[in-house]
């Protein structure tokens, strides 16, 4: 399916957006990422910073801004809550007028005509619920698999690639925009039980709806050593993510036959993770989350599954040092990379 043309939008018609940062703690960045709204060639947004009880400079930087712009309004939780369950406090803060609906973290940030672009596209293509683009991720361009003459694409068909790994499209919660009708028919938007609610939740959206894709960079997202990605890759939890979305969604989108193969792949992925990670990591909490979810998820945590991926990953290093010692060799420019990253 092929977009529509679009045409610029004329100012008095631009149709409210509701743009969210849900933050804690996040002096060093959010001027930066309050900046990038204020610099947004759409003007019809109201911005709403959910602060969720930092202790650093947050709330003053907030207001300050908030004091120049009254489209700008602050929430403060009253007791500290979990990073999704504050981006559920956040969306719960869209106007009733709203709608399309854009979070941006604290540590991103959006290019100028990021919200003009992808309103433009949905207000084109009326079946569309989520709008995404490529991203620039610290110095590489994700997301990828949508060929350039497709602008829409059936929620169904996207989801279906997205299952089978053929395409990785919605990014972060700063990638996407949202019909906030779509917010507002869920109680409560993320699922917080799973470490990557965003992706469950652009699942089931795209049930009944269609996707947009703007073949243009429009959003910044920050990797460093303290963002939810760092943690994130230490524990592994897309490998827990990929079960989660498989089990809930695969037959779904998927025949038997596909799901039966796609199931029993993210499972031996996983357990070649943790098979890995046996004879590398001393993370204080590793083993006690993972077990802790595969029980969430109704399964128990299998010991001779781990051993039996450890022992292949001995073998493999006995076999071919060279290829190990590459990977440590990139591991620790990783590491590096965070360190400085985190000095700036």
């Amino acid at each position: 399916m092929i977009g529509t043309d679009l045409l610029p939008m004329r100012s008095e018609l631009q149709p409210l957006v509701s743009v969210l940062t849900p933050v804690y703690n996040g002096e060093k960045y959010l001027a930066k990422c309050i900046e990038s709204v204020l610099a947004q060639t759409y003007q019809n947004w109201e911005y709403c910073i959910v602060n969720n009880c930092s202790t650093d400079r947050t709330l003053e930087i907030a207001q300050e801004y908030a004091q120049k712009d009254k489209r700008i309004k602050i929430h403060n939780n009253n007791e500290f809550v979990g990073c999704d369950e504050n981006g559920n406090i956040a969306f719960r803060q869209i106007s009733t007028d709203s709608k399309y609906c854009k979070v941006v973290h604290a540590d991103d940030w959006l290019f100028p005509e990021c919200i003009t672009k992808m309103v433009e596209l949905a207000e084109a293509n009326p079946t569309v619920a989520i709008v995404s683009a490529y991203r620039l991720t610290n110095i590489n361009v994700m997301l990828y698999a949508l060929p350039y003459e497709k602008s829409v694409i059936p929620g169904r068909e996207i989801c279906r690639d997205t299952l089978l790994g053929k395409s990785f499209v919605f990014g972060s919660p700063t990638s996407i925009l949202i019909c906030s009708d779509e917010v507002r028919k869920r109680p409560t938007f993320f699922n917080v039980a799973n470490p990557h609610c965003d992706m469950e939740v652009c699942l089931d959206i795209l049930r009944d709806r269609d996707f947009g894709f703007v073949h243009q960079m429009l959003t910044f997202t920050r990797e460093h050593s303290e963002s939810e990605t760092a943690f994130s890759n230490r524990f592994g939890t897309p490998y827990l993510a990929r079960i989660e979305h498989m089990t809930k969604y695969g037959r779904m989108y998927l025949s038997e036959k596909e799901y039966e193969a796609c199931i029993k792949k993210r499972r031996n992925d996983y357990y070649a993770f943790l098979g890995s990670m046996a004879l590398r990591s001393n993370e204080e909490g590793f083993w006690e989350y993972h077990r802790k979810n595969m029980r969430r998820l109704g399964c128990s945590l299998s010991v001779g599954l781990i051993v039996k991926a450890a022992i292949i990953e001995v073998f493999a290093i006995a076999l071919n040092p060279l290829h190990t010692v590459s990977k440590m060799f990139r591991k620790l420019s990783s590491l590096q990379r965070a360190k400085t990253e985190k000095a700036r």
